[in-house]
């Protein structure tokens, strides 16, 4: 079957996609990588502004939004919704088939609101609605503002995607939350057992950040660090897991039907070329995860990747790596702090950069936010 397939089957992480464009929805790729083991598909600004800054797949759609008095941002999301709903409809067999553990399509709130608890709350409400379907997750920022948002989707009974999230502590209140919202959920009277969600802990960007501090450094013991900080932070993440959900509280939740919130290695292509390329799959592999690749990533993967059990190999040997860090002077809450600062900067640059292309992409076609759109169909204008 290939070892997308065995990566599920055998070891217990879904291997899902970290990209969507409209192309491979109407071509058949999407389906092709279903086909191939793919189990679900996650999505962000920086995706659709790559996805939409080129070609004109969205050119129709876009005319008839804005033609029809959609400002450029609402034309935006009826672009991103209908892309949206047609992956969901791919992927729910996936769903149907795991009950309702796989087979999921992310979407992001708007990325201005990762530090605005009460309008992060209310995107998340009018997403879900918008796209009434069981295998939407909508994702959420752990920030600190993120997190109480978090725990009310949960309490209401909303399926969430926690994005951006890089240290262990912030990790913590993220599945703190988690539990909280299943628990009142609970206490409100509503059935916990079709609630889902995962937790993106992002990878490939800490190795970024603390290999430039080590080069700063310098040393012969900070050089040998290089390529390891990230591993190690997400096999401690995974560990973090195992711990909180398998407590006797967890317990309770589960034995009325709650399930696991999954970490899902986010950021997993490699960013330095001396690095093997399916280095953030191979070594973070183990059961109740998920790992979200990019095309490349999972191509390699497909070919050359290794199959086994290795997230939680050694603990031992990633708190020792984290410690060797700190003892070279790379302090891992700050690293952590700038990378979460710097992750809710980029998307907000590119969902800008996105709503620029499509004014640019208006101008270009001629028509302006509200301007009917001149069809050549007389039919309901009045004109002879």
């Amino acid at each position: 079957m290939g070892r997308l397939h065995d990566l599920c089957q055998e070891h217990g992480q879904s291997p899902w996609l970290d990209n969507l464009r409209r192309g491979w929805i109407t071509s058949g790729e999407l389906q092709h990588w279903v086909d191939e083991g793919v189990r679900g598909i996650t999505s962000n600004p920086s995706i659709f502004q790559k996805a939409m800054a080129k070609g004109d797949d969205y050119d129709e759609q876009f005319l008839d939004s804005v033609g029809g008095g959609s400002s450029i941002e609402n034309a935006y999301w009826d672009l991103v919704t209908s892309d949206i709903a047609a992956a969901l409809a791919i992927l729910r067999p996936v769903y149907d088939a795991s009950d309702g553990d796989d087979g999921f399509v992310s979407v992001e709130v708007a990325p201005s609101l990762a530090i605005d608890t009460e309008g992060t709350i209310a995107s998340a409400r009018e997403l879900h609605t918008r796209i009434d379907e069981p295998n939407l997750f909508v994702k959420i920022p752990g920030t600190r503002e993120g997190t109480p948002a978090i725990e009310t989707m949960i309490a209401e009974g909303r399926s969430v995607n926690v994005t951006l999230l890089f240290g262990l502590e912030r990790y913590a209140e993220v599945i703190e939350a988690y539990l909280a919202g299943l628990e009142a959920r609970v206490a409100s009277g509503g059935e916990i057992n079709e609630v889902r969600s995962v937790a993106s802990f992002f990878v490939s960007r800490v190795d970024t950040e603390v290999d430039r501090r080590l080069d700063e450094i310098g040393t012969d013991e900070a050089l040998a660090l290089k390529g390891k900080a990230a591993v190690a932070n997400a096999q401690l993440a995974y560990q973090l897991f195992r711990e909180r959900f398998g407590d006797e509280r967890w317990q309770t939740l589960a034995g009325r039907g709650a399930k696991v919130q999954r970490p899902l290695w986010a950021s997993t292509s490699v960013k330095n070329p001396d690095y093997p390329d399916t280095l953030y799959v191979d070594q973070l592999i183990a059961p109740d995860t998920v790992n979200t690749m990019p095309e490349d990533t999972l191509e390699a993967f497909a070919d050359h990747g290794t199959l086994a059990r290795t997230a939680d190999a050694d603990p031992d040997g990633a708190r020792a790596t984290i410690d060797a860090l700190a003892e070279v002077g790379v302090d891992m809450a700050d690293v952590t702090r700038v990378l979460e600062e710097e992750g809710v900067a980029a998307f907000v640059k590119s969902y800008d950069e996105l709503l620029a292309t499509l004014d640019a992409k208006a101008d270009e076609l001629d028509v302006a936010p509200g301007e009917p759109r001149d069809t050549g169909d007389t039919r309901d204008t009045g004109k002879a």
